[in-house]
């Protein structure tokens, strides 16, 4: 919905405001124009891709432009998520493997299908509690392979947002070279014995390719390339938060502190508060995750600590 918004407010306000100027959008209707610009600017993408980034820059694409997922929810099911995984391994790591070699299979994983939708993250969680069960591994030495794999992910998937920066950067000079070779075709006319009024439409046509890289560079590509950044660093907040889950789990401290230190990773527009992280986790030990929050939530905090302890 954001998204249709901004879109139509960059409609209205652009193509409205030369309108109520005296403006006809026949004139700025150019096809050959958006040929020029908009193939240049696909084309552009295509040579400098190799295909994977191809991919992953659609997904990222279709998820600025869809709907937004519910962020609250989104972390609810990764917190809950991790808590039960946690608690599984309580019982030995090998107690794991039915969910982890086949994470679409397991009923745990099938309770947070929001989670199951998020292939990196997925199998991110899966990997790492496989590497977990393969051998004992400290604390330290799970931050550093942490820490490298996220850095590497990151970095793959932050690649799209750079490429589609670097072609909206471009745009205006495509807009150029379509103006110039407007400019060409009007001068013809002129040697071609056309009147001034043709040559005049001809130039203002040619002038519209101007018009129209400055738009595409400014008014599409900049501010999505700018949402899909925004999209990767949520992303890498996901796996950050993981990544200190597992650590504070193989340090040895209990359950809900490991999930608790993986809360405070969360950002603050959709970060539950610690009292609000024991509800959730106190409705999934009763089996009621549909019940309201007890009235009493400091009784529940003690109960709960207890059960850590």
């Amino acid at each position: 919905m954001q998204s249709l918004v901004g879109i139509a407010t960059i409609l209205l306000c652009v193509f409205g405001g030369f309108m109520l100027h005296g403006g006809d959008l026949g004139v700025i209707w150019q096809p050959v124009e958006l040929v020029i610009i908009i193939g240049a600017g696909a084309g552009t993408i295509i040579l400098g891709n190799p295909r994977h980034v191809l991919s992953e820059m659609w997904l990222q694409v279709k998820e600025v432009l869809g709907r937004r997922k519910d962020g609250q929810e989104f972390q609810r099911q990764l917190l809950l998520l991790m808590y039960e995984l946690l608690q599984t391994a309580a019982g030995g790591l090998k107690a794991l493997d039915a969910h982890v070699e086949a994470p679409h299979e397991s009923e745990l994983f099938k309770r947070y299908p929001m989670i199951l939708h998020e292939p990196k993250l997925l199998h991110f969680i899966v990997d790492n509690f496989r590497l977990m069960a393969m051998g004992k591994i400290s604390a330290h030495e799970l931050e550093g392979v942490l820490e490298q794999e996220i850095e590497a992910i990151h970095e793959e998937m932050a690649q799209p947002a750079k490429s589609l920066s670097k072609v909206g950067d471009a745009m205006p000079g495509f807009g150029i070279l379509a103006a110039v070779l407007g400019i060409v075709m009007a001068m013809k006319s002129v040697a071609s014995g056309a009147d001034t009024g043709e040559v005049a439409v001809a130039v203002a046509a040619a002038m519209v390719g101007t018009f129209i890289g400055i738009f595409m560079c400014y008014g599409v590509l900049d501010p999505i390339s700018n949402r899909m950044r925004q999209l990767v660093d949520d992303e890498r907040q996901a796996l950050d938060s993981v990544k200190v889950v597992l650590i504070t789990h193989v340090a040895g401290k209990p359950p809900l502190l490991a999930i608790d230190a993986g809360r405070r990773l969360v950002q603050l527009n959709t970060k539950p508060s610690f009292a609000r992280l024991e509800g959730w986790i106190d409705k999934l030990n009763n089996g009621d995750e549909d019940a309201e929050e007890p009235a009493t939530p400091r009784r529940r905090k003690g109960d709960l600590r207890a059960q850590q302890a």
